[in-house]
């Protein structure tokens, strides 16, 4: 933190000195940008940066600005039709859109930003090319700019567009979602027939407190711990499983090794949504799996034994017995996966540890807690942290699986969720398949996930990249 905010006063600092003992061709940056450029001879330059100007003062006053002047109400003027007797026609009046408003008026704010560092930069260029020419030094033309940008700054050139992507696909559309959460945009605030507007802390307030009758913040915490519950075990079945599976196939005595990998490789191959839709058809109620079992009998054994209430096995209709299908589904979904990375990483542990354990006296069990599973969080440690973040936001195995789970509980259902939710199947289920629509909620929810995720993943990483851990296994 001290050195960004160093950078920081640096970066200002410098900007400072360029426009207190600049000359006059830099003091005009400020006002036309490229005259820094085309007073030192770099006509080109001068002209494109002028150029880059000019189309950001006319984006900004004819398109961005009449949105961000209205960001502080989102709108005041409601749509409204007229009926004119005389053309006999219906005419719309000026009216609001809250929607255009805020998304404008984000995009408006962020060039108004990328603007701003631009033009600071461009002044500290032109004083950079005013101390070059002092000391008699060599000033590039446009030509050798552009050469410089194809070699020695070939690595900006190539990041560029990716990191204007991110911006543009990621970072804004994550404002504008964070900005949704303090308003009321819902189905009765549908823009452009209606409007919505600021409403601050109230939809976090309703979803981590219960004043108000608000069932959210029920649902909130039952969904949260099983999100939790839900990664912690996915992740650490299928990851154990994976290298209990790879070291399997590959143990010595173990026939056809190229075969079992392929049949388990198939399930790779097969799209999730067939598999995972067919699974949740097959132990439905009325599904080919409670249809063997009333076949044999074990239907009527078990309604005997009085552990089951129905005529069926409520494989995906029952609350705790939902949840522990879905671990199991999920445990035959994403082995396979997790072998496959295993089986290379096996083949790579250092053979002198082994061989130094074995001559110690170690047996095969010693082997694997000390030597085989350290190694294998050393190498997968990163691929572990996403996989856990992966299934917290795991949609489809959950959304899939538990189509026609119905949950007992009146106060989930009243906010829209179920009792095999995740975070992310309750926002979804909260904006598509609610009447109410109510994406704030859906977006205090998404920023709820999103710090969740961040902070795990930043503990994680921090700890993982402490000390010389590689030289534990040179």
């Amino acid at each position: 933190m001290k050195r960004l905010l160093k950078a920081i006063g640096k970066y200002f600092a410098d900007f400072g000195t360029a426009v207190s003992k600049g000359d006059i061709w830099v003091k005009l940056s400020l006002i036309i940008m490229g005259m820094g450029y085309i007073g030192r001879g770099q006509v080109i330059k001068g002209l494109l940066v002028t150029a880059l100007e000019a189309v950001f003062v006319l984006f900004t006053k004819n398109i961005s600005w009449p949105y961000i002047t209205k960001l502080n109400t989102l709108g005041t003027v409601q749509r409204e039709e007229v009926f004119d007797p005389i053309t006999m026609t219906k005419t719309v009046n000026e009216y609001d859109n809250s929607l255009l408003i805020l998304l404008f008026g984000v995009l408006g704010i962020a060039i108004i930003v990328a603007f701003l560092l631009v033009y600071i930069g461009n002044i500290k260029s032109a004083y950079r090319i005013q101390e070059l020419k002092k000391n008699g030094k060599h000033v590039n033309n446009f030509a050798e700019d552009l050469r410089e940008l194809v070699n020695d700054k070939f690595h900006i050139t190539l990041l560029a567009l990716p990191s204007i992507g991110v911006i543009f696909m990621c970072i804004l559309p994550i404002i504008f979602m964070v900005c949704i959460a303090f308003t009321n945009y819902d189905a009765a605030h549908q823009p452009p027939s209606t409007l919505f507007t600021w409403v601050g802390w109230k939809n976090f307030i309703t979803l981590f407190s219960n004043k108000q009758g608000s069932t959210f913040a029920y649902a909130f915490v039952k969904v949260l711990i099983w999100t939790l519950i839900w990664a912690a075990l996915a992740t650490v079945t299928t990851y154990i499983g994976g290298i209990l599976l790879a070291m399997l196939i590959n143990h010595q005595d173990t026939k056809l090794k190229k075969m079992w990998r392929s049949l388990f490789v198939v399930t790779i191959a097969i799209p999730q949504f067939v598999t995972l839709l067919l699974i949740s058809k097959m132990f439905g109620n009325y599904g080919i799996v409670n249809g063997i079992l009333t076949r044999i009998g074990l239907v009527d054994k078990l309604l005997e034994w009085g552990w089951i209430s129905t005529s069926y096995v409520p494989f995906m209709t029952h609350s705790g017995l939902t949840h522990v299908m879905i671990i199991l589904i999920n445990i035959w979904v994403g082995i396979p996966y997790q072998m496959l990375i295993a089986t290379g990483i096996l083949m790579n542990i250092p053979s002198d540890q082994l061989e130094s354990a074995r001559i110690d006296g170690a047996n095969k069990f010693q082997i694997f807690w000390k030597i085989t599973m350290p190694y294998m969080l050393f190498i997968t440690g990163p691929s572990l942290v996403t996989s856990f973040i992966g299934n917290i936001n795991n949609f489809n195995v959950i959304y899939l699986l538990t189509g026609d789970y119905v949950t007992t509980d009146a106060s989930l259902a009243a906010a829209n969720a179920k009792d095999v939710d995740l975070l992310i199947t309750w926002l979804f289920k909260i904006t598509s398949e609610s009447q109410l629509k109510q994406y704030y909620m859906a977006s205090v929810i998404g920023i709820v996930v999103f710090i969740i995720c961040a902070t795990l993943t930043l503990v994680t990483y921090s700890r993982m990249i402490k000390g010389d851990k590689e030289e534990v296994f040179q």
